[in-house]
């Protein structure tokens, strides 16, 4: 039987992402301990951008809109190895090629602290989302997600990976 989600045990980092201990998942959160998370933005066969809305039993950020799928790095997960997992399991496409990492960043908040690393993969099959991680999804164009980013309440970490990635895109 797989743990609860809470009861997952995560690498906490310190400010330079050196791991320096672990803890279970529940009190991460709770203790604001710093952990590393993987965030993959998925496009389509047609450049589209895989958008969802969250799952309201999610532990953090419940049926908020991302555009993207991902989540927390495993204790000894590499980013990398977490990136395609998540990714693989929240699309339903097991057989998913292997996301491009990009860049890393530091995510701070007065509730959270993360080690988000950003990446970016095509998917060319159909996706089948898990109904626990996500509530609705859709494939917008870069056009159509900007118009979005003032309407539909986004988590903050991936509206704020979102922004870097822009600027990354733009040099």
């Amino acid at each position: 039987m797989e743990p609860l989600a809470q009861d997952e045990i995560l690498d906490i980092v310190d400010e330079h992402d050196t791991v320096i201990g672990q803890a279970p998942r529940k009190r991460v959160y709770a203790e604001r301990l710093r952990h590393r998370a993987a965030f993959v933005l998925v496009r389509d066969a047609e450049g589209r951008v895989f958008v969802h809305r969250r799952s309201d039993r999610k532990l953090v950020f419940p049926s908020h809109y991302d555009m993207f799928v991902g989540g927390v790095v495993g204790t000894g997960e590499t980013y990398d190895e977490a990136a395609r997992r998540e990714a693989a399991e929240e699309l339903g496409v097991p057989d998913l090629p292997a996301p491009t990492p990009l860049f890393r960043f530091l995510y701070e908040t007065p509730e959270h602290t993360w080690w988000a690393a950003i990446y970016e993969v095509r998917c060319d099959v159909p996706v089948d989302p898990q109904p626990e991680e996500v509530a609705w999804y859709t494939f917008l164009t870069d056009e159509d997600l900007r118009r979005k980013l003032d309407e539909w309440p986004w988590v903050p970490d991936g509206f704020e990976a979102y922004q870097r990635l822009e600027a990354f895109h733009r040099g």
